[in-house]
């Protein structure tokens, strides 16, 4: 048993090994120095972990689109950064009307709603218009096909709005009532961190319950197994897909939305930076694994905010924060040689994978 074990072992094994060993080394004795070092309150440690979970809940929402899409057709839609894009963007425009009239001032929760709706249907019309047009025709493509078409639609998306809307940033207008912050003990949370935390979390759970107990949810759930065997048993194969996508697409424009509000300010490049994260999130948590995706955005999120203070203050590292991607995609690294399938995810079939 022990010959059969060093028989399967091989240069690349001991590699990675070795890499995995000394990230979590690094890990391990950044940390340890760093809370030793007690530079750091237990209010401003609960400030990063509030932000981190503010942040991923974002990530987690733009990681679900990838999610569902690759767990009913197998590739990965890199135009869905642009679909959270269009949404924000778009309502930017509304956004000034509103706050040029004062009805942002006057009513911020009908204004917000506004934003939303306007943001989501922008959002789903953009990702229904790439399913229809960009992915259905090359449907029994091989995947290398669709892959690259995903590709060239974000770059169309992107400079398509760029020549509609222009190159400039566009500063998402301040809404008063979402100023200021909750204090309890050593927890300090601002108001717009508790709107972004509480909506995330409302449209996660909404949408497991759709897909966990709706005659919907279950029609897609048996075209993510086996499209052909679906169709045969009576369901509508297109008109699933259609509606994974514009699930995927509604919960992009909201994060677009909670993203703008939170940062205030969106451009025609703005997907790409959180659509990259996102993707990542989806990976880390099992891509094509609901709970996972929402899971690997937290993670992400949460690491992405403590991690490189917690990791890297006690190594002297300067300008630590400056590292935070560079933690994030560690992570990932990390996570992927120790479970290459992913938090939550499971081992796929040759068939699947």
């Amino acid at each position: 048993m022990r010959q059969r074990f060093l028989n399967r072992i091989n240069f690349t094994d001991i590699a990675l090994g070795i890499i995995g060993a000394s990230l979590v080394g690094l890990i391990v004795v950044g940390s340890f120095k760093t809370l030793a070092e007690g530079n750091y309150t237990t209010r401003q440690w609960l400030d990063f972990v509030v932000f981190g979970v503010a942040q991923g809940s974002i990530y987690a929402l733009i990681a679900l689109g990838y999610t569902l899409v690759y767990g009913i057709l197998r590739m990965i839609n890199f135009a869905h950064s642009e679909v959270f894009m269009s949404g924000a963007f778009t309502a930017y425009f509304a956004a000034d009307a509103m706050a040029k009239a004062g009805f942002i001032r006057s009513n911020p929760f009908i204004a917000i709603l506004i934003l939303f709706a306007i943001s989501m249907a922008t959002s789903v019309f953009i990702g229904v218009l790439v399913e229809r047009i960009a992915y259905r025709p090359l449907r029994r493509a091989p995947r290398l096909v669709p892959l690259i078409t995903a590709i060239g639609a974000s770059f169309f998306l992107q400079y398509t709005f760029k020549g509609l809307y222009g190159d400039q940033f566009k500063a998402y207008p301040e809404v008063a009532a979402l100023k200021g912050s909750w204090t309890w003990g050593d927890l300090n949370i601002t108001r717009i961190q508790v709107v972004v935390i509480l909506s995330a979390a409302l449209l996660m759970l909404g949408l497991y319950l759709y897909v966990q107990y709706t005659k919907t949810g279950k029609a897609m759930r048996a075209v993510s197994e086996d499209k052909d065997v679906a169709a045969l048993m009576g369901i509508n194969v297109d008109a699933i897909i259609v509606r994974t996508f514009v699930l995927g697409a509604a919960l992009a424009g909201a994060a677009g939305i909670l993203y703008a509000l939170t940062f205030r300010q969106v451009n025609f490049l703005m997907g790409f930076i959180p659509g990259i994260k996102a993707f990542t999130a989806a990976v880390l948590g099992g891509i094509g694994n609901i709970p996972g995706a929402m899971l690997g955005g937290l993670f992400l999120g949460l690491f992405e905010s403590v991690g490189p203070i917690l990791f890297l203050d006690g190594l002297n590292v300067p300008a630590p924060y400056q590292l935070k991607d560079v933690i994030a995609f560690t992570m990932l690294v990390l996570v992927l040689l120790f479970r290459p399938s992913g938090i939550l995810g499971e081992r796929l079939s040759e068939k699947k994978a």
